[in-house]
């Protein structure tokens, strides 16, 4: 092999498949990342046995061949390189890379690609295409409310069930559960029901960037895989066994009190009560008070206090329709759920002290967030 890439192009492409590789493996090869050349590109793939990424940069392919490098080696070295070209040049019998770049060079003991897992070729030409832009808003607004206790497996993961043209991604953690709906442009004729890994759904929102391409995504008979990708990289994931909870059960279909207010001001309460609130159990008691008087605006009154440190209690003016109630949750839960919300107001519906309260942002159907109640004390 001896090819020659720019630095960029290189960096870039190792910091695509380096999140992917296994730092605790047992198999030394795990620890590396398989460099070939392919079609006139380079290919780079990293895989932990569960998730597999893999990258295409553009090269001068002199000689074609694949080697698999120490990802922490390499990267840290590609990053420090000082010319804006890198030839690397490999010896076969010894298993050893030559890199040169500008003044530097280096040698780097690698391992036969022959012991590296083959990846999988999938067929992707039915599969679903996705807006980058909308695909990744869902993912932000699901992944981050999964369970990351390795007792629950399937609570680790996203369920992705799409219907006709119906796609809907819903997570939960025991404590809190969100859901996100969305129109795929065009229908799809054979049903998908998948537990994604939210890690690597995560994966997936990083390295699929900002622009207006389309993410691809199939889900092979069969295999336990899905598959995405989107313009020069792909990322391939285990599926998650096991049945994900009924979730449309726990999301109340009646509440007593609806409260309107600004996202960015009850967000702003939530960071100030949870900095007193963090040194107990992250609970912040919200106030909802009703106004009788038809002039005076509603209220909620946002608390937390410690032993240690003080307390604290915000005002924020709020539309109550419906009876006043005194409520506690876990204030972390909030504020995560108002930092991914965009649109201006939100609305907090609720029944009484121990039921569950529903997060919804005003003005878009398509989101909805549950929360348990935390005790008063």
């Amino acid at each position: 092999m001896k090819i020659t890439v720019l630095q960029e192009n290189l960096a870039r492409g190792l910091g695509i498949v380096s999140r992917a590789v296994s730092p605790r493996s047992t198999l030394p090869v795990l620890a590396n990342i398989l460099i070939a050349t392919d079609e006139g590109r380079v290919r780079l793939s990293a895989t932990n046995l569960e998730l597999g990424i893999t990258a295409w940069i553009p090269a001068k392919v002199e000689e074609e061949g694949t080697t698999t490098v120490p990802s922490r080696t390499f990267s840290d070295l590609v990053n420090t390189l000082p010319g804006a070209q890198v030839l690397l040049d490999l010896d076969g019998e010894t298993q050893t890379l030559n890199i040169k770049s500008g003044a530097s060079v280096n040698d780097v003991k690698c391992i036969d690609a022959e012991d590296f897992p083959p990846l999988t070729t999938p067929d992707m030409e039915d599969a679903i295409q996705l807006n980058v832009v909308d695909f990744k808003e869902m993912i932000h607004q699901v992944a981050f409310a999964a369970s990351s206790d390795e007792a629950r497996p399937v609570l680790m993961g996203v369920l992705l069930t799409v219907t006709n043209d119906q796609i809907i991604m819903a997570s939960a953690d025991g404590f809190r559960l969100s859901v996100r709906k969305a129109t795929l442009s065009v229908p799809i004729e054979k049903s998908i029901n998948a537990i994604i890994p939210a890690r690597a759904l995560s994966e997936l929102a990083r390295i699929a960037g900002d622009g207006t391409d389309m993410i691809s995504m199939t889900v092979p008979d069969g295999r336990g895989q899905v598959v995405f990708r989107v313009k020069d990289a792909e990322l391939v994931s285990q599926l998650i066994e096991g049945t994900f909870p009924d979730y449309e059960q726990i999301i109340p279909r009646s509440h007593k009190s609806r409260t309107i207010v600004s996202t960015a001001s009850l967000l702003k309460a939530c960071k100030q009560a949870e900095i007193f609130a963090r040194d107990g159990t992250n609970v912040a008691r919200l106030e909802i008070k009703a106004s009788e008087d038809d002039m005076a605006p509603s209220e909620i009154e946002i608390s937390a206090q410690s032993e240690e440190t003080g307390s604290n209690e915000t005002i924020v003016e709020a539309t109550v329709d419906g009876i006043g109630l005194l409520i506690a949750f876990n204030v972390k839960f909030l504020r995560e759920v108002l930092e991914i919300i965009k649109t201006p107001n939100v609305a907090i519906e609720t029944s009484a002290p121990n039921a569950p309260g529903v997060i919804r942002p005003i003005g878009d159907d398509d989101f909805t967030h549950v929360i348990m109640p935390m005790h008063l004390g």
